[in-house]
């Protein structure tokens, strides 16, 4: 019902452009971005996460992975959590940059157009989402 009055809204958008709605996020994904520098702190910095709401820390990359373009660490947060992890993260971060998507059903759009920025926005390889990198 609530999708239906909302559509009215937004007849001229291709279906690839309408509003993705809560029900379509399946959590959050935080990827904490450091350096040989910041290692510790952004170790320090997940292990906390982790250990404060329970939510799963992903590896310490010392190298770039996937679409990041710098060392990293993912942080998994639930639904129910992004409204206190996020927060807590920002208030934490001590000047790490720290990039933040939603896991849709379109990663290319949760990584380039859904996704949130704390610190420095940097460029991230998108290829890897395109149908061609898929063959």
């Amino acid at each position: 019902m609530v999708r239906r009055k909302l559509d009215q809204y937004y007849p001229l958008l291709r279906a690839t452009e309408r509003v993705t709605y809560m029900s379509d996020i399946d959590g959050f994904h935080a990827h904490v971005y450091f350096s040989q520098e910041t290692l510790a702190q952004a170790t320090v910095l997940c292990e906390n996460a982790r250990d404060k709401f329970g939510i799963k820390m992903g590896r310490i990359h010392e190298r770039p992975v996937g679409p990041h373009p710098v060392w990293s660490c993912q942080l998994s947060v639930g639904n129910n959590d992004f409204a206190a992890v996020i927060p807590w993260l920002a208030m934490h971060r001590e000047g790490l940059t720290i990039f933040i998507h939603p896991n849709t059903a379109d990663a290319l759009a949760d990584h380039s157009r859904y996704a949130m920025w704390m610190g420095q926005m940097l460029s991230l390889n998108l290829t890897i989402f395109t149908s061609d990198a898929a063959e």
